[in-house]
């Protein structure tokens, strides 16, 4: 006969189970935030290096994140060839408006830029030009005098050394607190560029979401040749004023670069991948 409490059964103990003491069963592993983005139209989860490697186009949906002027000059010039114009130039608070200066720190911080826009000379395809590119990042690109002051001087560099203009641009128009002296720029700008046209120099733009308001209305339009990334919203007043102005509903597809390049207003929508590649073909047609 057995004595039940001689011949005690116990479970051996995993140390992987769920005690007081020990270590949950259940884990769910972390992945770092730096390693996927999320897509803002779709929500899909993107690994940063597949987004990278398809130049920040999502792969789910094909919508366009933004890029820095940084990552746009990077992506469009030959390797390392790129030489920085007026890096040193930055906006001030010339009229006393309130906030400003919190938000140009700001801006500067979160761009890492001096400035909305970024100029400098490099190679494209092995031809020699002078590249511009704006930042969103820094107050959504908008167009201040020292915006103005950096595109002009892009303009008569190119135009002194006879070389050909690359500008892309992003923006959300004129920087109201800087008032009449940023309006003042569209004036500036398109006085320098039709200096450049007169020396029989060519121009191209690049408009990419979106290119709206002040910009829109001088330097961004105003090139020999004018590409456009797809879906880039393009306008000098939102679709939201237009309604409102006009009190009708505007088409669904209003102000994009499809629907303004079928009206005759841009050349070609080309997509981010084939950028370079196509600039590079136009350059060296008119070099």
């Amino acid at each position: 006969m057995f004595n039940n409490d001689l011949f005690t059964f116990l479970k051996p103990k995993n140390e992987l189970e769920q005690t007081s003491e020990g270590i949950d069963v259940e884990y769910t592993p972390e992945v770092p935030e730096a390693m996927w983005v999320k897509c803002p139209k779709c929500k899909a989860l993107l690994l940063t290096a597949d987004l990278e490697a398809n130049h920040k186009v999502c792969g789910k949906c094909g919508y366009y994140l933004r890029l820095s002027a940084r990552e746009r000059i990077s992506m469009l010039i030959d390797d390392h060839c790129f030489e920085e114009l007026d890096s040193d130039l930055t906006s001030e608070n010339l009229l006393a408006f309130p906030d400003y200066d919190a938000k140009l720190n700001g801006a500067k911080h979160k761009s890492g830029e001096n400035e909305s826009v970024v100029t400098g000379v490099a190679e494209i395809g092995g031809c020699k030009t002078v590249l511009g590119a704006m930042d969103s990042g820094f107050m959504m690109g908008s167009m201040g005098t020292v915006t103005g002051e950096k595109i002009t001087r892009a303009f008569e560099y190119a135009t002194e050394h006879r070389l050909p203009v690359v500008m892309c641009t992003v923006s959300g128009g004129a920087r109201m607190q800087e008032g009449i002296l940023s309006l003042m720029q569209m004036a500036k700008t398109s006085g320098a560029v039709k200096r450049h046209s007169d020396a029989g120099l060519l121009y191209i733009t690049v408009l990419t979401d979106p290119t709206t308001g002040g910009v829109t209305a001088s330097f961004a339009m105003e090139g020999d040749i004018i590409l456009s990334e797809p879906n880039a919203l393009v306008a000098f007043a939102g679709p939201r004023v237009i309604e409102q102005t006009i009190r009708q509903k505007l088409p669904k597809d209003f102000q994009t670069a499809e629907f303004v390049e079928e009206k005759g207003f841009i050349d070609a929508v080309v997509p981010r991948k084939d950028l370079k590649a196509t600039i590079a073909k136009l350059l060296k047609m008119h070099e």
